[in-house]
């Protein structure tokens, strides 16, 4: 379904001062990608896939403050087509920040600034098999 909200980013300064943080003061899981540069946060149980294991919570990760994307924590909104979204965002007032990014085979992401200012994060989905 698009337009849920399924996924959020929180920036660092120091990956394991913030890694530590989250899972001392919640109990999240933190992974840090080998290769990637990114910590996927667990926020809850998961299943095999690493997705939610139980509805009303949603997962997240984890960015290095100093890549530039984004200097305040971002939502991420799902879509059925990055591009399309990413045009009609621009269509009314907001602006592209980073485009369509292939996130291994698992879908695209993309970051947008809002009409308010915000950096938002976009997220599609790869086809399932």
């Amino acid at each position: 379904m698009s337009g849920r909200v399924v996924h959020f980013e929180i920036p660092f300064s120091d990956g394991e001062r913030a890694r530590g943080f989250y899972r001392e003061a919640f109990g999240w899981n933190v992974m840090v990608v080998p290769g990637m540069d990114y910590t996927i946060v667990a926020s809850g149980p998961t299943g095999e896939d690493g997705a939610p294991g139980e509805p009303g919570f949603i997962n997240g990760g984890m960015i290095d403050r100093s890549a530039g994307t984004a200097s305040a924590p971002v939502v991420t909104v799902e879509v059925d087509d990055v591009d399309k979204a990413l045009a009609r965002i621009e269509a009314l007032g907001g602006s592209v920040v980073v485009g369509r990014t292939a996130v291994g085979d698992m879908g695209y992401s993309a970051y947008y600034r809002d009409t308010e200012g915000n950096v938002m994060g976009l997220w599609e989905s790869g086809p399932r098999d």
